[in-house]
């Protein structure tokens, strides 16, 4: 199953990505904001090699701000 908190980062920055292609700035600051809160909670319980991943995912929701 693997760590229930990095799978919800990984969900929420795809949702802030949807959310980009919609263009819907109202959807898109709060499921930025909602996917930052996720990375953040999932880096202190993850290994090295989800935290590598969870970089990848915050340079992918840099890119929406």
């Amino acid at each position: 199953m693997g760590n229930q908190l990095f799978q919800e980062a990984r969900r929420f920055v795809e949702q802030a990505e949807q959310a980009a292609e919609e263009k819907n700035q109202g959807n898109l600051q709060k499921a930025i904001e909602t996917a930052q809160n996720a990375l953040t909670s999932a880096y202190a319980n993850t290994t090295t090699a989800e935290k590598q991943q969870l970089k990848a995912y915050q340079e992918r929701l840099d890119q929406l701000k």
